[in-house]
């Protein structure tokens, strides 16, 4: 499959971007994760959501600020080796591949559930199976196809979100199958907008931060989007905004048809929009929505780790084989292990589905935060590596340097330290902290060697003629043999 194609190809546009980045960010953060940062904060969690969306607006600023100025299919993995050492961006890289790995296990075994919900006698294994050969196809195609295909399937996840914020809207304005409690008096009337205290809000921040996982995949897409000084602030400018309005509606609607402390207590809460307006399959209408939100997911988070793996090859941090592009320009190898990840998770959620699940969401959540410290890290390093000049040439300047950038820092340390505070949460700190250990081993073991060998190899001097040829040396065929012996090995590595 491999072929003369030697480098991505160019084909994303502006809103194929906007939609992968969609696609990534909402899915199981806002029809699952919901309900538990509701629990911890109440009506108080709007004010989460709009506090996260901004710290992560700054991050993706300083990813578009890297992004305009290097577009690369490496991205923040690129940007951390280049700016802050080989070791962080090795461990960048992979934590964010490993992210996109188990995140996707989630999605392909909910997947699984929700297709048992029409088919309870068929084997779930048969719909993983199906899921995995259709989305692995989708991302074998064309840069260019692939983004159509993602751009249709987060569309459709978008309008059901729409179309689910009006269901709302219509119960709490014109009654329809209200029983009376819905009205945006919820909000403040069941113990008050804050029921739990400032603590409550505080600790809502670890299942929010998780929900706007994702949203980087912008960066990833910058090494094959069409003009990227032109579509990379585009959609960095709207996928936050977009995010947050479509968090904070969705959930302000929720808790308006509701109390708070009722939410998902008698199945999902978004059953409960459509059977509120008299809509009677309103399983079934949650059903196809899911089914696409997981699939969209699916779809964006192999592409994304797909693309960290190639560049992390091209850094000489992954495999060689990992650089291998098919006929469309697509990194078929990285789609292919990918795909083995997906299998290989299956076989685990089928052996010990409650202890797996657990440790998927934990490292998600920790790889989520670690990759975006090192996007602001990374940022903050290089703009103080450049003049005042060069500051001043920047096309798209991440804004309120530095000191924007320095509470984000302290902030997304603080939603590292919370982790540790509630027992669902704890075991990201202990998986997170193992992985990082075991991946500065493998660099110190593995990567570093091969780096100082590579190093000493092109050290080694090349024999010229050219001072003995000026003094009436001609260099004899042994002289060439002994020559192309010792320059031969550096042109074959």
């Amino acid at each position: 499959m491999s072929t003369d194609t030697t480098s991505l190809q160019r084909g994303l546009k502006s809103r194929h971007i906007r939609f992968i980045a969609l696609g990534s960010a909402i899915g199981t953060g806002l029809f699952y994760g919901s309900s538990e940062s509701i629990k911890a904060a109440g009506p108080a969690v709007l004010l989460a959501y709009l506090i996260g969306g901004a710290a992560v607006f700054l991050v993706l600023r300083s990813l578009g600020e890297m992004a305009v100025s290097s577009p690369c299919a490496g991205s923040f993995g690129e940007y951390a080796t280049k700016y802050l050492g080989p070791l962080p961006g090795f461990l960048t890289g992979w934590t964010y591949a490993l992210e996109m790995v188990f995140v996707c296990l989630a999605d392909i075994t909910a997947l699984g559930v929700y297709m048992s919900f029409w088919f309870p006698d068929v084997p779930r294994w048969i719909w993983l199976l199906a899921a995995v050969g259709i989305i692995g196809a989708m991302n074998l195609f064309s840069v260019k196809v692939f983004g159509e295909l993602e751009f249709w399937l987060s569309f459709a996840k978008v309008v059901a979100i729409i179309a689910m914020i009006l269901a709302g809207l219509a119960i709490i304005v014109f009654g329809f199958g209200s029983n009376g409690d819905a009205g945006i008096s919820n909000l403040w009337s069941n113990g008050g907008f804050m029921p739990n205290g400032v603590q409550g809000l505080i600790l809502s921040f670890a299942v929010v931060m998780f929900a706007f996982g994702g949203t980087e995949i912008i960066g990833v897409t910058a090494g094959e989007a069409q003009n990227p000084e032109k579509t990379i602030p585009s959609a960095v400018n709207s996928i936050p905004i977009r995010i947050v309005l479509f968090y904070v509606l969705t959930l302000a609607v929720l808790m308006s048809l509701n109390p708070w402390e009722h939410i998902g207590a008698k199945g999902s809460p978004f059953v409960e929009i459509f059977a509120g307006i008299g809509v009677a399959s309103a399983a079934t209408v949650l059903n196809v929505v899911v089914i696409i939100a997981a699939l969209s997911a699916i779809n964006s988070n192999i592409f994304a780790a797909g693309r960290i793996m190639y560049g992390m090859a091209e850094r000489n941090q992954a495999p060689s084989v990992m650089r291998r592009l098919s006929r469309n320009g697509v990194p078929w190898m990285t789609v292919v292990i990918m795909i083995g990840a997906l299998l290989f998770g299956v076989l685990l959620n089928y052996l010990m589905p409650e202890r797996v699940f657990l440790v998927i969401a934990s490292i998600a959540t920790f790889a989520t935060v670690w990759v975006w410290l090192m996007i602001l890290l990374s940022q903050v390093s290089a703009r103080r590596k450049m003049s005042a000049q060069e500051a001043a040439a920047l096309k798209y300047p991440a804004p309120f340097w530095p000191y924007g950038q320095i509470i984000t820092i302290a902030f997304m340390v603080c939603v590292v330290v919370l982790l540790a505070f509630s027992d669902s949460t704890r075991i990201a700190l202990a998986v997170g902290g193992v992985w990082l250990a075991l991946m500065t081993c493998v660099y110190y073991l593995w990567l570093r060697p091969r780096a100082r060998r590579a190093a000493a190899a092109d050290a080694v001097p090349q024999v010229s003629y050219e001072n003995e040829s000026a003094e009436g040396h001609e260099p004899s065929d042994d002289d060439g043999d002994d020559a192309r012996a010792g320059t031969e090995p550096v042109h074959q590595r």
